[in-house]
């Protein structure tokens, strides 16, 4: 009996998991989740659409492997600072998540949508959880962190991402935002905050928050 054809040497077979997964990213990172379609991705890796369910029942299944792989790397975050600070150990690790989902577009919103269970994800979250349960948080205090830090990180960076869409060639929620106050001319403590209101660094703004959060865990821990 003669032995099954295989590639050619050299050549990647034409489906896989793993090239499927690069090229759906390639595609969500060129026009968005919404134009990210299995039918366009089966068309962008040469194939029938039906070849896709052999890796992915669902899109669903797609999405969440397509998350599972965002976060690699994030896990390497884990481990405690120089001085011990568990809250700097943390407030490395959702920097280090919110720095993934921000690497791809509409990165938050395929993340939020799914619940992973590979090892990037498990990752994370044992790393978290180990930081806190040493720190002296007990097993709930430190579950219910992970979910605290983890919830707080993807929905800024979903709001963020949201924000910086652009429907008419600019960051879609300022404009609007500034127009309605102003012309208004009824909300004064909301003119009086306008620059930070309508600002685009969100960096100042996931910074402030982590930091309110961080604040309140320190009470806790207390």
């Amino acid at each position: 009996m003669s032995a099954p054809s295989s590639p050619a040497r050299g050549r990647p077979a034409r489906l896989n998991q793993a090239r499927t997964v690069q090229t759906a990213l390639d595609l969500l990172n060129e026009s968005g989740l919404d134009a990210l379609t299995m039918r366009r991705l089966a068309d962008a890796m040469g194939v029938q659409a039906g070849a896709l369910y052999r890796y992915f029942a669902t899109k669903q299944d797609l999405l969440t492997a397509m998350a599972e792989h965002m976060l690699g790397g994030v896990a390497d975050a884990t481990g405690p600072a120089e001085d011990g600070d568990w809250s700097e150990a943390t407030a490395r690790l959702a920097r280090a998540l919110r720095t993934a989902l921000l690497a791809h577009r509409d990165g938050a919103r395929v993340y939020a949508g799914t619940h992973s269970t590979g090892p990037n994800t498990l990752g994370f979250a044992d790393g978290l959880i180990g930081v806190l349960r040493a720190a002296g948080f007990s097993d709930g205090e430190a579950a219910r962190v992970l979910y605290a830090v983890s919830h707080f990180t993807v929905g800024h960076t979903l709001e963020e991402q949201a924000a910086l869409r652009t429907e008419d060639g600019g960051p879609a929620n300022a404009e609007v935002l500034h127009e309605a106050v102003v012309e208004a001319g009824r909300y004064p403590h909301l003119a009086a905050t306008l620059p930070v209101l309508t600002s685009t660094d969100f960096t100042a703004h996931f910074e402030f928050g982590l930091r309110l959060l961080l604040d309140g865990l320190r009470a806790v821990r207390r």
